[in-house]
């Protein structure tokens, strides 16, 4: 037997017992196989992961879905995050150029340490966008989420670009001559899902563990002597109890906030319990000992000088909270050629459009797209066994035919070649309420309610 650092190695199957341990029996393998077709696991990407861990077969041979009583956890963080800070910062230069040009190429990279902010990437658009003007909107969105500290300052943090040329390879497989053959950015899947569990039509914890964080971000910028002290760096986590599948209410809740010198953590957990009360449906709020404020002690450090913070690496916080499945695609600092990130805006809106239209409790939508081609590969329908008499093959034919799910068509049908972006990096890109003055979050509306009833009734 080979040497195993930690440990012996485990017993291989079916193999003679040696060395005094019990190996796996042969009968235990010939039961286990015997009934594997009647209770297996679930795989991921049928309907909530977090509800069934098994499913079993009934005597018909189909699936039968348990939607029974459950805890299910999600967590946000505040813009003062430091992957939040690097979100923001690549989102703000992805608007910039948008601005300059709405077919400009953007993916930006943003690095942020103590006082130390890293652009890198590529680009390709105007040379109006200067070096300078990059790194001077950087300090402004740092100084718009309120960081002037010792460690990570607006003022003081040094600043580098090293954002270059758009690769000519990934140019050719995307541009088209004609706009009907632009190509996919990547290839890749995305998702998207809605419940109507609430009336934003996301799942509960993470809504409620954004709608926290966002509360105390409004009170603290407005002065609101019940954050005193607090700085922008925060997190929370919102533990919900379901029951026959509905949220009905919440067992824990954390909340971790950087806070300045000398603040009294049992007074702050006073002040922070009445915004959580504030926030949640009232009897939702959790037992008083199951009600955690910075559980470490004391969170003075933090924010990029805590923690070096890096785009992209809060892609669950982005979506659904764990509550769907996720591509694995981060959104922002790409320009929406990126199917990482318009198709994903997509998906939400076509499944948000289905709940909203009555057609089912529960929607999660797939798209897959590969580099340089146009058309989607596939278009996969999950109702979760909650849809009102709809086929779902049939539902992934319409959607097809009441959007355009090209690249260009999922672009201009959501309008997104404008600079919308840098308000979307924190608190989540679903869930949010479309500004019509501004035409923001524009996957959030159900303008296709009718078209989906009118398509399924022809």
């Amino acid at each position: 037997m080979p040497e195993q650092r930690g440990g012996q190695c485990p017993p291989r199957v079916g193999r003679k017992a040696e060395n005094g341990d019990s190996g796996w029996p042969v009968w235990s393998i010939l039961l286990t196989a015997a009934f594997y077709p009647f209770i297996r696991p679930r795989p991921p990407f049928l309907g909530r992961a977090s509800v069934s861990f098994f499913t079993v077969r009934g005597a018909n041979g189909t699936i039968m879905r348990k939607d029974g009583d459950f805890l299910f956890t999600s967590e946000s963080v505040s813009e003062g995050h430091p992957d939040k800070v690097a979100d923001r910062i690549s989102d703000t230069v992805l608007d910039a150029y948008l601005a300059a040009d709405p077919e400009a190429r953007v993916a930006c990279e943003t690095l942020v340490t103590t006082n130390r902010i890293i652009l890198a990437g590529e680009v390709r658009g105007p040379s109006s966008v200067t070096s300078d003007k990059l790194i001077e909107l950087a300090r402004e969105a740092v100084k718009d989420i309120g960081y002037d500290q010792e460690g990570f300052s607006w003022r003081r943090a040094e600043a580098a670009n090293y954002l270059h040329a758009q690769s000519a390879d990934i140019a050719v497989g995307v541009d088209s001559a004609a706009e009907k053959d632009e190509g996919a950015g990547d290839q890749g899947i995305m998702f998207g899902y809605a419940s109507n569990e609430t009336d934003t039509l996301m799942p509960a914890p993470i809504y409620y563990a954004h709608r926290i964080l966002h509360e105390m971000r409004d009170l603290r910028r407005a002065g609101d002597p019940i954050v005193a002290g607090l700085q922008p760096d925060a997190k929370s986590q919102v533990t919900l109890r379901y029951v026959n599948g509905r949220p009905v209410g919440a067992t824990s809740v954390v909340i971790s906030t950087q806070h300045d010198e000398g603040v009294n953590q049992e007074e702050l957990r006073g002040r922070l319990g009445q915004v959580v009360k504030n926030v949640l449906p009232e009897g939702w709020v959790p037992p008083e000992k199951e009600f955690y404020v910075n559980p470490t002690g004391v969170f003075v450090i933090g924010g990029p000088d805590g923690d070096c913070g890096l785009t992209g690496r809060k892609i669950i916080v982005d979506t659904y909270g764990g509550a769907a499945p996720h591509g694995g695609g981060a959104f922002s600092g790409k320009d929406p050629t990126k199917v990482d990130r318009s198709a994903a805006y997509a998906c939400r809106y076509l499944a948000k459009n289905v709940v909203a239209a009555g057609l089912a409790d529960r929607c999660t939508i797939q798209l897959s797209y590969a580099i340089g081609v146009s058309h989607p590969l596939s278009v996969y329908v999950d109702l979760d066994e909650t849809g009102k008499d709809v086929d779902e093959n049939r539902l992934g034919d319409i959607l097809r035919e009441v959007m355009d799910l090209t690249p260009r068509g999922i672009r201009k049908h959501l309008r997104l070649n404008r600079p919308i972006y840098a308000v979307t990096s924190a608190y989540g890109h679903f869930g949010r309420t479309p500004d019509a003055k501004l035409d923001t979050f524009t996957w959030e509306q159900t303008d296709l309610v009718d078209a989906l009833r009118s398509a399924l009734n022809r």
